[in-house]
């Protein structure tokens, strides 16, 4: 029984590309790495950006209320986005208070 030339070098061509599609699965199978800081840096960066939204939601207003922006959907949308993150920065808050009131009760 003999293989045709054009099966074989069908064969060869997905040899070859199994190396590629193996070294593209590994990749994605990799853990990503751990953040560089801690509970204290990805909490300032959190408030951080929750100032950011409120202080452009600020300036949208006030460029709203000054006549300089028609845009309504765009203000609607900067309003809710800053306060849906005030409301979980609020949550988050509450939740380290309690945290932080159990501990304080705590007998050791």
């Amino acid at each position: 029984m003999m293989i045709s030339p054009l099966a074989l070098n069908a064969y060869k061509t997905a040899l070859s590309q199994t190396g590629a599609i193996d070294a593209t699965v590994s990749k994605s199978l990799t853990k990503p790495a751990a953040p560089a800081g801690g509970f204290g840096q990805t909490l300032t960066d959190s408030l951080t950006t929750v100032n950011n939204m409120q202080n452009e939601k600020d300036d949208m207003v006030e460029a709203f209320a000054a006549g300089k922006s028609q845009n309504v959907h765009e203000l609607m949308i900067n309003l809710q986005k800053a306060g849906m993150a005030m409301q979980m920065t609020t949550a988050v808050r509450g939740k380290v208070l309690e945290a932080y009131k159990e501990l304080v009760k705590m007998q050791f």
